[in-house]
């Protein structure tokens, strides 16, 4: 099983092989839409029976009370839908009807799921007999997560994502945020209470992590009030159900939605604004926005997406508290095509860049681009300065191509950072630096951090440079010629065998 980390979840290979079991049956697009009610019903259902064991084991009789599940943020399973009885009926021609059924039980004591989740499974064109071998495989994963680290339902998710991509010929531009970014942007914003906003929300993870910091730090999730939007209509649902399981109350609109065509939350001043919008969208529409308010600091190109994203946040914001936290292409810190240098340089005048974390690649799962974290500020407490760091070095392999941050990586940059905005951050070469607005003009409003924060000084080995070359130089040879012979003796033992070269 898969090594449990911030970026897995440690039952990849069994969702995977749930794949296998309806790969031949179902198209991959239509998979995802059947796969994410499964995980839902087996996410609720795991955490009820925990909550429901350990009312058992206090033996008051209040295991059927809907208050003393929802009392601690955990969601009412209906007994219809609850895992073991749908479990029970895997290898019966019935079990779509029971899947659906459930569903039903869920939508009818939970309003804001209404439309919301699949009711598809009694469909003649689904094989009940693969779709039994698949509930059998989810009742073999435990998706209850007692410290409630990881947003379970959202990684999962995003593993369907990233392991359709290539077959649904998608570009990463539907994509997940790693639970360890999302950490960071909290760990530094600190949404402790306020308006938080995400214009780009995706499945809700911002939220989640918000909510387990303000619980983590003995706050009252009541003191926050949760608003989003997301264009993708099934990311939409995912999001609405990830709320819900969570006992967290959000605005996501009545529907999905384009943000910047159909603004849903059009009055909004956020205090928090976190958001991890697809990067560099060059068919936006922004031909269409020529006047819009939104575009104080200048009118962005058709051709990217970013600084419009940048804008609207921006014009989101509570005008003496307001924070954002977001994450863009690192092309964002330096372009100057379409007219993009002068709207950051506007941004940047305007004393609304509080730090800028540049991130090491393949922190994401279906994009490799990399990327940077922008956090902007009304009321910036070091007027004037804007802080840099280089975190590229930061992070564990995980595998050949994912990257995690660990906590105490995470709390390292939000550390940086606090001491920052506490005037106490001395420069340290190579991975942040305290930098005054006029020095940022001085490099053309460039916000790159390694131009700020330099190389980090080298030890001497006290080798001297030319006995150095000399020996590497030699030991390139030695491993040249040792190839060679690794691949003669490679021939000679396939020749024994009868293959030929």
């Amino acid at each position: 099983m898969a090594k449990n980390t911030n970026a897995n979840i440690g039952f990849e290979k069994e969702l995977w092989a749930s794949a296998d079991k309806m790969r031949s049956h179902v198209s991959a697009s239509d998979y995802r839409k059947v796969v994410i009610g499964l995980i839902f019903l087996k996410y609720v259902s795991d955490t009820f029976e925990a909550r429901y064991e350990e009312l058992v084991k206090e033996g008051y009789g209040d295991e059927e009370d809907r208050d003393a599940y929802t009392e601690l943020n955990v969601f009412f399973v209906p007994e219809v839908a609850r895992w073991k009885k749908i479990s029970s009926k895997s290898r019966t021609p019935e079990i779509g009807v029971v899947l659906d059924d459930a569903m039903r039980a869920i939508e009818k004591e939970n309003k804001s799921l209404k439309n919301v989740l699949p009711i598809n499974y009694s469909s003649p064109d689904l094989d009940k007999r693969v779709l039994g071998d698949v509930v059998d495989i989810f009742t073999n994963i435990t998706m209850h997560d007692k410290n409630e680290e990881k947003d379970l339902l959202g990684r999962a998710y995003e593993y369907f994502i990233e392991q359709f991509a290539s077959q649904e010929g998608k570009n990463g531009g539907e994509f997940y945020t790693p639970t360890s970014i999302v950490k960071t942007i909290v760990e530094i914003l600190k949404p402790y209470n306020g308006r938080v906003y995400d214009p780009a929300c995706g499945s809700g993870g911002m939220f989640v992590q918000s909510a387990k910091f303000i619980q983590k730090h003995s706050g009252n999730l009541k003191d926050i009030s949760i608003y989003g939007q997301e264009s993708n209509s099934d990311t939409w649902k995912m999001a609405k159900m990830n709320m819900v399981i969570r006992g967290l109350e959000a605005d996501f609109g009545q529907h999905h939605a384009d943000t910047f065509f159909n603004d849903l939350h059009k009055t909004l001043k956020a205090d928090y604004i976190m958001a991890n919008p697809p990067f560099n969208i060059s068919s936006w529409g922004g031909e269409s926005l020529q006047e819009d308010i939104r575009w104080k600091y200048g009118i962005p190109p058709n051709g990217n997406a970013n600084y419009a994203w940048i804008q609207h946040m921006i014009h989101h914001l509570h005008p003496s508290t307001g924070k954002i936290g977001l994450v863009l292409a690192n092309g964002s810190l330096s372009t100057t095509q379409s007219g993009e240098g002068e709207i950051r340089k506007a941004i940047i005048e305007d004393d609304l860049i509080e730090g800028i974390v540049a991130l090491p690649a393949n922190l994401f799962y279906s994009v490799t681009i990399p990327a940077s974290l922008w956090f902007i500020s009304k009321n910036k407490k070091q007027k004037g300065k804007t802080v840099f760091i280089d975190a590229r070095k930061m992070g564990e392999l995980i595998n050949r191509k994912h990257r995690d941050f660990s906590d105490e990586d995470i709390r390292k940059i939000a550390d940086t950072f606090e001491a920052f905005q506490n005037g106490k951050l001395e420069d340290i070469k190579g991975f942040c630096a305290v930098v005054e607005t006029a020095d940022i003009a001085k490099q053309d409003y460039i916000l790159t951090p390694g131009r700020y924060v330099g190389i980090e000084d080298q030890e001497d080995d006290g080798e001297p440079f030319e006995e150095k070359m000399e020996r590497l130089t030699s030991e390139l040879s030695e491993m040249f010629a040792r190839s060679r012979e690794l691949e003669e003796e490679i021939r000679v033992r396939l020749g024994e065998i009868g293959f030929e070269i």
